[in-house]
């Protein structure tokens, strides 16, 4: 699968987007499921780390690492008094990473603690109690957490402080399909694209360090903001170089792309002051993914004598079944609208593989029950 023989490579673009993630986790699970694999492998912002959790996750198997990220919202009850992620914005500073160091020493000698990054501290320690009880403990030990977060800090949160617990950064390296992300040089004005021969735990960081949420990672002396703040889907892999250059992967036949962003109804009226500024992130960003998609299309994937397609391009739809009424939630970090996403995302996925499974080598399968 992936390439069988007589085919070109097959590559899976997997675009940002972070409080909606679950809608690619949920899909990409669905690719497990149907044992749909991929040559290649171009992601950026969020999209990096839904695409580490499906080909290189810490301990635990791919399916089990997508599906856990779907379990970072925060309780409805909970959400609706701070509507903020705590368990996955940290505060930063050294002062911070040392409690959360110090605690979780302590925490993971008790009996019963697990290893889920993302639930963090004490979701399995308190397995019997209610979701809603742990996450009030998620928010009394984020509002204990000190900080030197003051007016001349960079970002408001520490940089993905369970990275290294979630992804196999020895694994990357040695994954089947190759891989992309993308991030912003700020010195040289320039996109820089990484492949996995040298994807360390500060690239990731780089390609996640979206302004105003995370200071600039630095990486060999030069600073770097998250692509996909730029280039929403890193397509570039695909792109001859201006100098004449061959592109990266010039024998991709089919792309097919995961967007949670080029979505008219994301820009819509919002509900509170925390909700507008997460539109205000959102807004321009739809906008950049539609042009995006619409440039690659013309300038680079249509033929320009013939007007034919270089190469197939599907679109998974990802939003068609979030239900009408769930619109204004859709960019909420609660556990409910996480989960609804993620299902959605899931059942998206499955009808796509059923659909074009012709083009992703794989038998054509009935398809779905209404």
């Amino acid at each position: 699968m992936g390439n069988p023989q007589g085919r070109g490579k097959t590559a899976l673009v997997i675009g940002g987007g972070a409080p909606n993630s679950t809608l690619i986790a949920g899909a990409l699970a669905a690719f497990l499921a149907e044992g749909i694999e991929f040559d290649v492998i171009s992601a950026s912002g969020a999209g990096v780390l839904m695409g580490l959790l499906y080909a290189a996750p810490r301990d635990v198997s791919p399916r089990e690492a997508l599906m856990r990220w779907a379990e970072v919202g925060v309780a409805d009850s909970i959400y609706k008094l701070f509507p903020v992620n705590y368990k996955v914005f940290k505060k930063p500073g050294a002062q911070a990473e040392s409690y959360r160091d110090s605690m979780m020493a302590q925490l993971q000698a008790l009996p019963g603690m697990g290893t889920n990054p993302f639930a963090n501290m004490f979701t399995q320690h308190f397995a019997e109690a209610s979701a809603k009880w742990n996450d009030w403990m998620h928010l009394l030990m984020s509002a204990m957490s000190p900080s030197d977060l003051n007016s001349g800090s960079l970002g408001l949160c520490a940089h993905l402080p369970f990275l290294e617990q979630s992804i196999d950064f020895d694994a990357v390296a040695r994954m089947r399909p190759q891989f992309y992300i993308n991030a912003y040089n700020i010195d040289r004005h320039r996109m820089q694209i990484w492949n996995k021969d040298q994807i360390t735990a500060a690239h990731v960081r780089a390609s996640l360090s979206f302004p105003f949420l995370y200071a600039p990672t630095e990486i060999d002396g030069e600073n770097y903001i998250e692509g996909a703040a730029l280039d929403t889907l890193n397509f570039d892999p695909f792109i001859a170089p201006d100098d004449g250059g061959p592109a990266l992967e010039p024998e991709v036949d089919t792309l097919v792309v995961l967007d949670i962003l080029g979505e008219d109804r994301l820009i819509r009226k919002p509900r509170n002051l925390y909700d507008a500024w997460v539109r205000s992130i959102i807004t321009p960003l739809v906008k950049i993914s539609k042009t995006e998609q619409r440039l690659f299309e013309l300038e680079h994937n249509t033929h320009p004598a013939t007007g034919k397609q270089r190469r197939k391009m599907l679109k998974v739809d990802l939003m068609k079944d979030v239900p009408e009424q769930h619109w204004p939630q859709v960019l909420d970090w609660s556990s409910s609208n996480m989960q609804l996403l993620f299902d959605v995302g899931y059942r998206a996925g499955l009808e796509f593989c059923r659909t074009h499974g012709e083009h992703l080598g794989v038998p054509e399968k009935a398809p779905l029950a209404a």
